[in-house]
């Protein structure tokens, strides 16, 4: 349906809006889990009136204040692209997309914004309990922000209460509370921001690994410890229960990416979950291949998992394509219910769309009011499928298999991992142990930079496992990105790349100058 598109242009700007995205990410996840855990250590100090409390506070505030500002900076540029790389999908989208940002930024941003200058500068001029106050709502608003944010995100993976207007060739806003509360959306907040709890005790656990190794600051770092271990034992497992939820909505909502996240390129009942697995790097779909050099699988949990039922088909790539099963999932059209509809076919119904609404424009022009009835009609009935008249191929809809397979299982096992390692660290706390563990300090320690893999490999399944859409069956980024010369993408490409580059070297400086320097004197309030 697009001519002359130019394939360096979409993979840039899609390069560009990654590479902002990931670099954003570093320093979100910090934000929301110090920040809490910021708000809890001061209201601990507030009950108990310990000023080495306070000490402990200020100390992780200053860190949380540190990352606060740095990472402000990555998310303008972030929202900027949408306007200067994908005007299309603006255009699209804005009235419903826009709605959330502008909340974000009204509300949210604004609450934070307003209460962190309490927080950092309030200490002795207001009262004990309207500091704490202010450090609550500080934390509350990050956490608002990131609402806001990944309602906007899941409503592009899967779009609901709107109506396509064929009149300016938009999609327009009908049922707010459907966006916000949208199954997708809710499940997406809670683990997302869950991951970012997790993030922020492994931060604390692993600075206070690093005191009790040095022989210093031994009072705070227990103390943190404790607290950031509690924290992080109970989020991490909070975050295995969304995560089985965000599953569960991808199984329902885009097939694709589960078989991706799977390497299911074979669709059966009773499917397991693999374990572990390696993939076979020449695989394509319907080549007959083996998809897995080596792989270990529990039996029928994929199944239960995707559809609690264990003895439930799941369709994998090779399906998906072809179409013909019966669908599981609950998102289908009415025209699906009875057999799954081939890519092939789904570009055919696109394509009658994207003419209906060219066939209503002509009729409207003409004035003649039989077609545009007739033409509104063919338009409605075809529209979930719009955006498969902008797909060149039926492959096109496979996202890139082992980048999201890999990145899930990477997700997974360090997931696993952060739990067992909140649980031996809060026992031998508890016992007084921690200190004789110089092996379990050292892996806290290593642990950080293990915790952002992890979160950064969710973000690569939510979002490479999607493509080609940028709308799911609506937009895909060839149909989104602007009319710009590719050649000024690649020269912001390299700025940004530049400039966060040095960002995070900065934030890394001095934090561990930081660090190192340890806490003031708390003092009293």
């Amino acid at each position: 349906m697009i001519e002359h598109v130019d394939l360096s242009l979409i993979d840039w700007s899609r390069a560009q809006f990654a590479l902002t995205a990931m670099y954003h990410w570093i320093f979100v996840p910090l934000t929301l889990g110090l920040g809490i855990l910021v708000a809890i250590m001061e209201s601990i100090y507030v009950r108990t009136g310990n000023p080495e409390w306070k000490q402990i506070t200020k100390f992780w505030m200053t860190l949380f204040g540190i990352n606060f500002a740095i990472g402000v900076a990555t998310g303008i540029i972030l929202e900027f692209q949408f306007g200067t790389n994908w005007s299309n999908y603006s255009w699209f989208v804005g009235d419903i997309f826009g709605a959330p940002l502008a909340i974000e930024g009204i509300m949210a941003f604004f609450l934070e914004s307003t209460f962190i200058a309490v927080m950092f500068f309030g200490w002795n001029k207001v009262s004990k309990r309207f500091h704490l106050a202010a450090s609550w709502l500080t934390a509350i608003g990050a956490n608002l922000s990131a609402l806001w944010i990944l309602v906007a995100n899941a409503w592009m993976q899967y779009p609901v209460g709107m109506q396509f207007n064929p009149d300016t060739a938009r999609n327009e806003m009908v049922n707010f509370w459907a966006i916000l509360f949208s199954p997708v959306a809710v499940n997406k907040f809670l683990h997302t921001v869950s991951s970012g709890y997790v993030t922020a005790s492994v931060f604390v656990v692993g600075v206070s690994a690093w005191f009790l190794l040095k022989k210093r600051n031994t009072l705070l770092a227990k103390r943190s410890i404790v607290v950031a271990s509690i924290f992080g034992l109970s989020t991490s497992l909070f975050l295995a229960f969304t995560g089985d939820g965000s599953a569960y909505q991808v199984s329902q909502k885009q097939p694709m990416k589960l078989a991706a996240m799977e390497g299911l390129y074979q669709g059966k009942s009773g499917a397991g979950l693999v374990a572990v697995g390696i993939l076979t790097p020449s695989k394509k779909p319907g080549d007959g291949k083996d998809a897995f050099l080596v792989k270990v699988e529990f039996p029928k949990l994929l199944s239960f998992l995707g559809y609690r039922d264990p003895e439930a088909f799941v369709p994998g790539v090779d399906d998906l394509l072809k179409g013909g099963y019966k669908p599981g999932f609950k998102y289908v059209n009415a025209l699906e219910k009875s057999h799954a509809l081939s890519v092939e076919e789904k570009i055919f119904l696109g394509k009658k769309a994207v003419a209906a609404l060219a066939s209503y424009h002509d009729a409207k022009a003409a004035k003649d009011t039989a077609k545009i009835n007739l033409s509104l009609a063919e338009l409605n009935q075809n529209f979930p499928w719009f955006g498969y008249a902008y797909l060149n191929s039926p492959q096109s809809i496979v996202p890139n298999v082992p980048i999201t397979f890999y990145s899930f299982h990477l997700m997974v096992y360090l997931g696993i991992y952060f739990i067992l390692l909140f649980t031996v660290v809060l026992y031998l706390a508890s016992k007084n142990q921690l200190e004789n563990k110089r092996w379990l300090l050292k892996l806290a320690i290593l642990t950080i930079p293990l915790v952002y893999f992890a979160s950064e490999a969710g973000w690569i399944v939510a979002e490479v496992g999607r493509q080609p859409w940028v709308i799911q069956d609506l937009m895909p980024a060839m149909a989104a990105v602007s009319k710009i010369d590719a050649s000024s993408v690649v020269i912001t490409f390299i700025l940004f790349a530049v400039i966060f580059t040095v960002l995070l070297i900065a934030e890394l400086m001095i934090m561990i100058k930081q660090i190192k320097l340890g806490p003031k004197d708390g003092g009293t309030h």
